[in-house]
């Protein structure tokens, strides 16, 4: 049985169709994770903004249930 030569065979050429769309897929992942994180840093913005305010009125008769 032949042995296997230890080096790893060198890849192909990368061919430039290859290379744009890797390219295009690198920007569009990239504008993708700005725009979430613009979106939860808006989101968080909104939820500090919204307060924890006593409820108004006569308290509840009985305990809400957690579930």
């Amino acid at each position: 049985m032949a042995k296997t030569p230890k080096s790893s065979k060198s890849s192909p050429p990368k061919s430039t169709l290859a290379k744009t769309n890797k390219a295009r897929r690198r920007r569009l992942r990239s504008a993708r994770r700005t725009a979430i994180q613009q979106e939860k840093a808006e989101r968080s913005e909104r939820r500090a903004g919204v307060g924890q305010e006593p409820r108004a009125g006569t308290p509840r008769k009985r305990k809400a249930s957690w579930r």
